[in-house]
């Protein structure tokens, strides 16, 4: 489902129907972005620092969204769910460590007349430096129209602001938008709020996991089974276009590499005739996936056209060569070898040439991931336990993110500022969850989950 952005240029001017004693809300158009690290004018909102730990969170207030006239839809009425999408707003922007949001239940509710026209003078008694205020409005065509204001309580000015229509059942990344569109212009950073996360979700005792295909928004909402749990599953992939899932199953008793296509819940064999493989991953533009291939004990990377073909191989070494991840232009693969006797990390070209050794730490490495933005590689370095970092492709500037017993398999938000990964718990139970870091390290959070879960991968922004 693609959700229609409002834009004055190219839609009908949009006008809210006030009551007649209120002040007409503006016209909805694109919101106004900040060029990234751009430094703050004089008494504007500030451009915060995403990598400044020190940095004081900023106050947000954000109450519930109201509406013209009470509509009921398919996912509740005009009224509740302008208070539902100012609580996930307020979650959104709170979950990133950046920001102090105040939701509904901690600010007076608004009068539709002031969406587009704020009380400044009773705010500025908030102690709080930005306000977030809009609208929800039913369509008669059963759409909805969520209109998203950001304002400079101090300054008493408009910085941003942004419409979307959306179905009833989307009033969710309405919400999620709406909160990329505040972070963005208060970050100079690329969203990342309307992404989803495929995992594995487990369950039972340790030596009898049922291990299900799942997918969930980036914060743990919609969630949704996609197998059925009678063969394991492991190590899923979203394609660039969000619409195609890459995953090994142990379909009758046999490892495999499957593409599973979400749009209608059918599943097709990619790689067939071999004796195990794992660990696919798309290319960047969506053609290829990279996967490792394991014969006569030996394990290497190949690719294969995601619409399947003939499998290429990349490497050839003796040993194990797997967990390929491709950099944003697909220039180059980081992947993990144990030619050198311990499991490091390499760099090569993506048809497999000029293969570099990068990890020089003093330890173990695995599950390399390269950043959408391309200045840093993910991984997992073992050595008294498990826990995930980041370092530049040619191998400097080493930083651990997290200090737990069993932190594994990392993943990049599709801006390349957040890591989700699996923690795995220390004794013989067998249980993980999923969490996410931020490259601070500083903020680390549970994803809620239904049940246990692992091998989180992290989509692109939703179409």
């Amino acid at each position: 489902m693609r959700i229609r952005l409002l834009i004055a240029a190219a839609a009908p001017a949009i006008f809210l129907a006030a009551p007649a004693h209120a002040q007409t809300p503006a016209q909805v158009r694109p919101p106004v972005v900040a060029a990234p690290q751009q430094p703050a004018q004089d008494g504007q909102l500030p451009v915060i620092d995403v990598t400044d730990e020190s940095a004081q969170d900023l106050t947000i207030l954000i109450p519930a969204m109201p509406t013209a006239q009470v509509v009921s839809t398919p996912a509740g009425s005009t009224d509740a769910l302008g208070r539902q999408i100012s609580e996930v707003i307020a979650a959104d922007l709170g979950n990133t460590g950046l920001f102090k949001p105040l939701g509904p239940t901690g600010v007076r509710a608004i009068p539709y007349g002031e969406v587009s026209a704020p009380d400044f003078a009773y705010w500025r008694g908030a102690s709080a430096q930005a306000l977030v205020q809009g609208f929800v409005r039913a369509g008669g065509d059963g759409t909805l129209t969520v209109g998203c204001y950001l304002y400079d309580i101090a300054l008493g000015t408009e910085s941003a602001r942004q419409g979307f229509v959306v179905q009833p059942s989307e009033w969710r990344r309405a919400a999620h938008k709406c909160a990329d569109t505040i972070y963005t212009r208060l970050t100079g950073e690329g969203p990342y709020f309307d992404s989803r996360v495929v995992y594995v979700s487990e369950t039972g005792p340790k030596n009898r996991r049922i291990k299900r295909l799942a997918i969930m928004d980036q914060d743990g909402a919609n969630h949704r089974f996609l197998t059925n749990g009678q063969s394991i599953v492991l190590t899923p992939h979203l394609s660039p276009d969000d619409r195609r899932i890459a995953y090994m199953s142990y379909q009758n008793d046999k490892p495999s590499l499957y593409v599973y296509d979400l749009s209608n819940g059918t599943q097709r064999l990619l790689v067939t005739n071999v004796s195990l493989a794992f660990a696919p991953r798309f290319s960047p533009d969506g053609r290829w996936v990279l996967f490792t291939m394991s014969t006569a004990g030996n394990a290497d990377i190949y690719r294969i056209p995601a619409t399947g073909g003939t499998p290429q191989r990349l490497t050839n070494s003796p040993g194990i060569d797997t967990g390929g991840s491709f950099s944003p232009d697909g220039s180059r693969i980081v992947f993990e070898s144990d030619r050198s006797g311990t499991q490091q990390l390499y760099v090569m070209n993506a048809d497999g040439s000029n293969q570099q050794r990068i990890s020089f730490g003093g330890a173990r490495y695995a599950t390399p991931a390269w950043s959408p933005r391309g200045d840093l590689i993910a991984f997992t370095r073992i050595g008294g336990g498990f826990r995930i970092g980041v370092m530049s492709p040619s191998g400097g500037g080493e930083k651990l993110l997290t200090d737990s017993w069993g932190d594994e398999g990392p993943t990049w938000s599709p801006n390349g500022r957040v890591l989700m990964f699996f923690r795995g718990a220390q004794g013989p139970s067998g249980k993980a969850d999923v969490w996410s870091v931020d490259l601070t390290g500083t903020n680390a959070r549970r994803i809620p989950t239904p049940l246990d879960g692992s091998d989180p991968a992290w989509g692109p922004l939703r179409p």
